[in-house]
């Protein structure tokens, strides 16, 4: 993991990653034709964007925990990694999503081992149990693809 001089750079790291995200499921929503996973991806953009709000009120030294523990399914960690491009069936991109997710949810667990401010860490914890929902999504719906 990349090493950070300051929490401040933590957060800031934490930051870039939901802009990040939300770009990527933009992308991914134009390259989609079922409404429903057209939505459900615009859905998590919103999500993403939640996220960042949350990081940034927590920079600025506000913000407040909620959200209950969420499980998933274990099939991101049972397939191959695919790579995004813009010709990608609809199974290709629920295991591009799913793969997305199950990164950022490491990404959180692993940054909230490395700060010391409770507050923070709790956020990162949280934050990673949101990222698992969004996998949990998109692995039911491959799920129902699949079956």
């Amino acid at each position: 993991m990349r090493k950070f001089s300051s929490v401040e750079e933590v957060l800031d790291f934490a930051i870039s990653r939901e802009e990040e995200a939300q770009d990527f499921y933009v992308k991914l929503a134009g390259f989609v034709e079922k409404p429903e996973m057209v939505k459900l991806l615009l859905d998590l953009v919103s999500e993403e964007m939640e996220h960042k709000s949350k990081l940034e009120a927590v920079k600025s030294g506000q913000g407040e925990l909620d959200g209950d523990k969420i499980g998933d399914l274990g099939i991101a960690e049972k397939i191959k990694d695919i790579e995004p491009k813009s010709e990608m069936s609809y199974t290709e991109m629920l295991v591009v999503g799913m793969k997305k997710e199950e990164i950022s949810r490491k990404l959180y667990s692993d940054l909230a081992t490395i700060v010391q401010n409770r507050q923070i860490r709790d956020i990162f914890l949280q934050l990673a149990q949101e990222e698992s929902g969004h996998k949990l999504r998109f692995e039911i719906e491959y799920e129902l693809m699949t079956f």
